[in-house]
């Protein structure tokens, strides 16, 4: 088992079949749920801690608009954590918006200098290229296991 770092974030999808393959997904809904249901956290909006702002500043410097650094804030967990990513170029708003294209690319940056197993993507704009996408996140994670079993 595998930590698969999924980007756009908010990826249902992209969640469920890296579960359904003995995977570990890592997204930003689980950092996200962690800051608003953690007791001893000042209630939305206001629901960081005096680290918060460090770890975005590990990523931005202080000039950069302050979303980039809170988006990164919630995500270095998940970068140091990954064991291999899926990232999807493209998308619609609505398939994982996380707001910002400069997070976007200091992520994806993040990622590939990792030097981990990385499979990009293309958004599927027809049922031929959704069952490609499918197939190809597969492959992907099923080579993983077989790479974990020969690891052992």
């Amino acid at each position: 088992m595998k930590n698969i770092f999924i980007y756009p974030s908010n990826s249902l999808i992209l969640y469920d079949l890296v579960e359904r393959f003995g995977h570990k997904p890592l997204a930003i809904m689980q950092e996200i749920r962690k800051k608003v249901t953690t007791a001893g956290i000042d209630s939305p909006p206001l629901n960081i801690t005096p680290e918060d702002p460090k770890r975005g500043l590990k990523y931005a410097a202080v000039e950069v608009p302050a979303g980039v650094r809170g988006r990164m804030s919630l995500i270095d967990p998940l970068i140091e954590d990954a064991e291999a990513a899926i990232l999807v170029e493209d998308a619609p708003i609505g398939f994982g918006c996380m707001g910002c294209q400069r997070t976007s690319e200091l992520v994806g940056f993040l990622i590939r200098a990792k030097r981990i197993p990385i499979l990009e993507l293309n958004y599927p704009t027809s049922d031929a290229d959704a069952e490609n996408f499918v197939y190809r996140i597969s492959e992907f994670l099923k080579g993983l296991e077989g790479a974990t079993e020969a690891d052992a």
